[in-house]
């Protein structure tokens, strides 16, 4: 089996490609616009006739597009986010109409939940900022493609090498900095929000299955940890690992793309149908490959 994972030296991608590479009988292609790519694609710039030409010559059973952007001024991330899934799927159905095209989403494309109850894959999407609101956009794309494309919704990933554009990697670099002494002060924004959490090795391992299954899926999966924590207990967790003594200070602030979902939680009973996906991995254990992991030998 032929599988292009585009977006692949990312952090989602990074750990997707790393399980495709444990199945047997599997060959991985690696799209994107590093020098170790063996594609040159950039999701945001290339045209649809020319991407056709590059998918004819990789002849890929499967596309995995782990190519996103989570930061940047809403141009930017329409332009990943938005125009990137709708090129590939016009190039898809030029050059590899057979394969089938897994898309990682977000549930940032919900927006708002309701405390206390899980969101499922048939709720309505209200994004309330640029960020959701451009994956919806790719979403859309990708299940109004007519391809046999399935797009799995993520929670908030977290685990092993988690980038500190996110919140789970930032707070790991600050408690780095800070260092473990009573004096020290971590001054972060509102942390009452709830968010669903999950293992990015759990994400890898959906993709994988996803990207594997026999018959046709259906056209959105949530993929999430099925509960919703209190992101103060993220950093109390992270600050516990780091053996942090000092002082944290939180402020009325809270992240321009998220302050205005203060909960959010996936269902995610229909990834457990479709593929026997249920996460392995706890909050505890992704946190601690969190830290490990950035560890200094």
């Amino acid at each position: 089996m032929r599988i292009l994972v585009l977006g692949f030296t990312g952090y989602l991608g990074a750990h997707v490609v790393g399980r495709l590479r444990a199945l047997p009988g599997t060959l991985v292609l690696g799209g994107g616009r590093s020098p170790a790519a063996d594609l040159d694609v950039d999701l945001a710039r290339v045209r649809p006739e020319q991407l056709a030409k590059v998918l004819a010559s990789a002849a890929p059973d499967t596309v995995i597009n782990c190519a996103g952007a989570t930061g940047g001024d809403a141009v930017t991330l329409a332009e990943v986010n938005a125009r990137g899934p709708a090129v590939l799927c016009a190039a898809m159905r030029e050059a590899a109409p057979a394969a089938r095209l897994v898309h990682l989403g977000s549930a940032a494309e919900y927006g708002p939940g309701t405390p206390g109850t899980p969101v499922t894959e048939s709720a309505a999407t209200h994004p309330v900022a640029p960020y959701g609101a451009t994956k919806l956009a790719g979403t859309v794309a990708v299940t109004a493609s007519g391809l046999d494309a399935v797009v799995l919704r993520v929670g908030n990933p977290v685990g092993p090498g988690a980038p500190p554009s996110g919140l789970p990697g930032r707070i790991a670099a600050l408690l780095r900095e800070s260092g473990p002494g009573p004096e020290a002060v971590l001054r972060l924004g509102d942390l009452s929000a709830h968010r669903d959490f999950v293992d990015v090795r759990d994400v890898a391992r959906a993709a994988a299955l996803a990207a594997t299954a026999p018959g046709p899926l259906p056209p959105v999966l949530n993929i999430g940890g099925g509960g919703a924590v209190p992101v103060r207990d993220l950093v109390r967790g992270l600050a516990g690992l780091a053996g942090f003594r000092g002082r944290i200070e939180e402020t009325t602030a809270g992240s321009v793309r998220s302050a205005p979902v203060s909960w959010q939680c996936s269902d995610i009973a229909a990834a457990e149908r479709a593929l026997g996906w249920r996460p392995a991995h706890t909050l505890d254990d992704a946190l601690a490959a969190l830290w490990e992991g950035g560890r200094t030998p």
